[in-house]
């Protein structure tokens, strides 16, 4: 069992946004992108699925009811110290191609797992 991080106070919060469509290694890009924050060993990854927006390249990528199939934003969310997250940012910057990523302060108030009350 690996031993539980502790993160509180001063924080860094990577978010990098993709297209679901987008593959890495014979996989969706953001799945890769969250495999990677695990093995770098982070605290945590989220991803999180847009209804609708747009890029660099201003097309609409939008659910629609009559679409069989989608093109949607996704964002992938990585919160831990700095030197992880600069150390990650070399990491996912060499698995995408279009998209954004970008990096904010935050801080942690409670970070907590595993809890057997």
């Amino acid at each position: 069992m690996v031993p539980p991080i502790k993160l509180d106070g001063k924080a860094k919060r990577l978010s990098v946004y993709v297209s679901e469509s987008e593959q890495y290694d014979g996989k969706p890009l953001y799945t890769a992108l969250v495999d990677q924050a695990r093995i770098a060993g982070c605290a945590g990854a989220t991803v999180l699925r847009g209804i609708e927006g747009f890029g660099a390249t201003s097309v609409i990528h939008a659910e629609h009811l009559l679409r069989m199939s989608s093109d949607l934003p996704v964002v992938v969310q990585v919160i831990d110290v700095e030197s992880r997250i600069t150390a990650l940012t070399a990491v996912f910057s060499a698995m995408f191609g279009d998209g954004l990523m970008t990096i904010e302060d935050i801080d942690v108030v409670i970070y907590r797992g595993g809890r057997k009350d």
